[in-house]
């Protein structure tokens, strides 16, 4: 049933103004329909019964079968009015209703006598609704039709065509393929529409062809798109060739980079703004690049037009976050859109200026932020409040001002998502910066004595858990848990429980006070919490004697070993008797989750919106994926687990990319492959790989996939052996090896017999950054400084000509595989000199500072002075000659 809604107004605030279709209902509305069967026709009635109509399809109103044909068949009667208006109206219900093939007959005859018809509106409607409910055998009838309407000397009907080719593009490509010629004279309409219909038809004709793609781009770059919304597309494609090229190793001058740069002169506003974010965004894009389109946004941000404003400090907020040294130019003309009266454009400007000022306008800034923040949505208050995390990091002694405005916020009122925000900052906060961390836990504290969230609730119990009994004082903590045994519901009840019961665990001094807190939570009145607390009692030891064996800690600190969705299968299976439930019987691997199933539950919530489930990727997921299979249990602690590298293009039959994980003795590669083909099922898939551009490996190991069903991602594995405790490097080329074999897609199952098949995998290698972990230090001075300066090794090497010195910090960067710290790996606009710093730890568990120096001179050539500290001498001297020789 529609809803009131409110029209505000100064004069009249507290009028209500109520929907036209408040209370109509569905019945009432199809008795109102009889009146299409009148002989005769009130086009004016009939017009606000369709319009009904169209408002109940529309507000999600499932009509059955027979209501629906009934309806149908009634339309099709108003073909005999020639009202224009009700005409229209006809053909927005029949595309609404989707006709079955069996009715479509009926209406066929009326919609292509009106494609033929003078007048235009007609056989515009006419094209859009007929290419929308007929199949494809009726389509090749009127094929010759609608190739005859794409060059039309009137704009709306060609349009009409295009558009309508769009749609059948995806159930018919065949035949809309046929249409290259027409659909080519389109974008030399003078139409701005027709331009920018038909260019968005030929590109997805072409888009699995990156060579004719790339041929469309670059003849209609020269000059021949007019329309403003084409030439906003061509940008879009442009910017695609560009990513494509680079992803395909091709080095050189940027393709149509100097297209993109002419656009930034372009009479029309909406070309400049798509030009200048497509600059912005491309791959590794450098200072030099970046200048033109930074400039035509500042000019923006005195436009006295609100959506230019908004437009050009959003895409400025965006170059920020990985070029903050490129917008300062920018800082003036964004401190004067703080007060602008949009508070959405206030919001940016401020976030922006957090990015790219300095430690000294932090007190300035915050401030101001102040001023409005209960001014703003919850979905800008989360920007600012993600900014004020990066800010945090990057000023670690400003931690105290920025801690205080982050509990003043968490005070407020506030959604869920804002709440998360600010609760996942404090977080951040403590865990990056030590000397913050009591303050940020009693903010958690004081946050969850009213929090109205249960998942933050359990999540931050969960937190002081961990950190609370590691602090100076923990016994401080001890009230606010226990509040929260007597006013929450059982699930907080729960965690503050578990909660408890780790203190007492941790802290030997709190046990006794600890355990006679679990004594009256046994008498809860939740099964859950009573359970929790008697188990705990048991671990923590109910005769005054800590329990402090393994088993204990890992029960209250460890993960779960297995996959949730395997222990509950299990448990599900699991038979009571008088054998126990052994948890040991647990399959370990992870299974492929079937498409139908994944499509079900849709997208999984992240961050601390996540359920509290071990990660099924990142270094903790593979830890124990690795660990939980027998041939590599043996291989000891996982030292790094890398990115996964594509082996396979987009848009291929079989998609495979591969994570490289280092071991002191071992590397696994772990191959992920997905079918995308729907009619085959893919069996023993393995990956036959040839070492012999790597001779300090030696094979010793693989596990195949025994089945990969269409679109269920599975791993496959390959273990070397390697020199001990060093780096070894190499080169390795794969082969995809399966069997394949047909399936039904009516039943959904595959034949008996399959066909032996490989595919041909990019090669992979093994470099020096996989040896080497990213780590963060908070203070780099006070880090360099600790390490011996003796052991330090200072060389000069001559890195050759570069674009930028950004291109040359980014090179090293990569070569090594290190952190950059306290935001040096940006280096500011026309710099002639720069100092990177970085840090890791190298195999071996060695940590690793590095001080590089860079200067380049008038011809462009790049000197760099390098100065490595580490734990180990000899690592000092292996990254030295890393350099030496990449």
């Amino acid at each position: 049933m529609a809803q009131p809604f409110v029209k505000k107004d100064d004069d009249h605030d507290d009028e209500l103004e109520y929907s036209p279709f408040m209370g109509i209902e569905k019945g009432a509305v199809l008795q109102e329909a009889r009146v299409f069967n009148d002989s005769q026709v009130d086009p004016r009635r009939c017009s606000q019964v369709i319009t009904k109509l169209l408002y109940l399809l529309n507000q999600g109103e499932s009509f059955t079968k027979v209501e629906a044909t009934g309806v149908f068949f009634s339309v099709t009667k108003l073909f005999q009015s020639n009202d224009t208006g009700l005409r229209r109206m006809v053909y927005l219900i029949i595309k609404e209703l989707s006709p079955s093939s069996d009715e479509v007959f009926i209406v066929t005859s009326s919609l292509m006598k009106d494609m033929n018809s003078k007048t235009d509106m007609y056989r515009a409607n006419a094209i859009r609704v007929l290419c929308r409910i007929i199949e494809g055998t009726l389509l090749t009838q009127i094929e010759r039709y609608l190739k005859q309407a794409i060059v039309d000397k009137n704009p709306v009907v060609s349009s009409a065509a295009l558009v309508s080719g769009l749609h059948l593009l995806k159930t018919n490509p065949e035949i809309v393929k046929r249409w290259t010629n027409e659909v080519q004279e389109g974008i030399q309409s003078r139409s701005a529409l027709v331009q920018f219909h038909a260019l968005a038809l030929l590109h997805q004709i072409r888009q699995n062809d990156r060579l004719a793609v790339s041929k469309l781009v670059g003849s209609l770059t020269r000059g021949s798109v007019r329309s403003p919304l084409a030439q906003c597309l061509l940008i879009r494609y442009t910017s695609q060739v560009i990513r494509d090229m680079a992803n395909h190793g091709q080095s050189g001058e940027r393709p149509f980079y100097e297209f993109l740069e002419s656009c930034l002169r372009h009479k029309a506003e909406m070309v400049i703004l798509e030009a200048a974010r497509a600059i912005t965004e491309l791959d590794g894009v450098t200072s030099r690049e970046l200048t033109p389109a930074i400039t035509v946004l500042q000019l923006f941000l005195s436009s006295p037009r609100p959506v230019l404003r908004f437009a050009a400090v959003r895409t400025l907020n965006k170059v920020s976050m990985t070029h903050p040294m490129a917008v300062t130019n920018c800082n003036i003309d964004m401190e004067s859109l703080i007060s602008d009266q949009n508070r959405s454009i206030a919001t940016l400007a401020i976030t922006t200026l957090l990015k790219t000022g300095n430690e000294s306008s932090v007190e300035r800034l915050m401030k101001q932020i102040t001023m409005f923040m209960s001014d703003i949505a919850d979905e800008f208050k989360i920007v600012v409040v993600e900014a004020i995390r990066s800010l945090c990091v990057k000023f670690p002694l400003k931690y105290r001002s920025l801690m205080t405005f982050l509990s003043n916020i968490l005070r407020e009122e506030g959604g869920f998502e804002y709440k998360r925000a600010i609760v996942d900052s404090i977080v951040t906060i403590i865990r990056d910066i030590p000397d913050a961390k009591e303050s940020g836990l009693l903010h958690l504290c004081e946050f969850i004595e009213d929090c109205e969230f249960t998942y933050l609730s359990t999540q931050i119990l969960h937190f002081l858990g961990i950190e609370g009994p590691k602090t100076s004082d923990p016994s401080k903590y001890i009230r606010y848990i226990y509040n929260r045994v007597h006013l929450e519901n059982a699930t907080v009840r729960a965690a503050a429980v578990s909660t408890l019961a780790k203190f007492g665990f941790m802290v030997e001094s709190l046990k006794p006070r600890i355990t006679v807190l679990l004594m009256r939570c046994i008498y809860d009145s939740d099964d859950e919490v009573r359970d929790r607390a008697t188990l705990f009692l048991s671990v923590l030891g109910g005769d005054g004697t800590l329990d402090t064996d393994k088993d204990s800690k890992e029960f209250l600190f460890g993960s779960l070993e297995v996959p949730l969705a395997n222990m509950e299968t299990s448990l599900k299976n699991y038979d009571p008797s008088e054998e126990a439930f052994d948890i040991n019987s647990v399959p370990k691997e992870v299974k492929s989750q079937p498409l139908a199933e994944k499509k079900a539950q849709g997208k999984k919530p992240t961050g601390l919106g996540a359920p509290p489930a071990a990660p099924a990727s990142g270094f903790e997921g593979y830890e124990r994926l690795l660990s939980s299979i027998p041939e590599f249990a043996a291989f000891g602690k996982l030292f790094k687990s890398s990115s996964p590298v594509e082996l396979t293009e987009a848009e291929t039959e079989y998609s495979v990319n591969v994570v490289k994980h280092i071991f002191d003795n071992h590397v696994v590669f772990q191959y992920n492959c997905t079918n995308t083909i729907p009619e085959q099922l893919l069996e023993r898939v393995n990956v036959i790989v040839d070492a012999s551009e790597a001779e300090e490996f030696s094979e010793v190991t693989s596990k195949a996939l025994n089945s990969l069903p269409y679109d269920s991602p599975g791993q496959a594995f390959v273990a070397f052996e390697k020199p001990a405790g060093v780096p070894a490097f190499g080169k390795f080329s794969n082969t995809l090896t399966f069997v394949v074999k047909e399936v039904d897609p009516s039943t959904g199952e595959a034949e008996d017999d399959g066909v032996e098949d490989e595919y041909q995998l990019e090669d992979l290698e093994v470099v020096s950054a996989d040896y080497m972990v990213k780590v963060s230090v908070s203070n780099f001075r006070n880090a360099w400084e600790s390490m011996n300066e003796e052991d330090e090794h200072v060389d000069e090497y001559g890195l050759g000509q570069r674009e930028s010195l950004g291109e040359a910090i980014k090179a090293v960067i990569d070569l090594l595989g290190m952190q950059p710290c306290e935001g040096t790996e940006t280096v500011p606009s026309n710099a002639r000199s720069h100092t990177c710093l970085l840090s890791g730890v190298y195999i071996g568990n060695v940590k690793v500072l590095v001080r590089a120096q860079f200067g380049m001179d008038s011809a462009r050539e790049i000197a760099m002075k390098l100065a490595v500290r580490a734990e180990d001498v000899s690592v000092a001297e292996a990254i030295h000659e890393i350099v030496a020789n990449g």
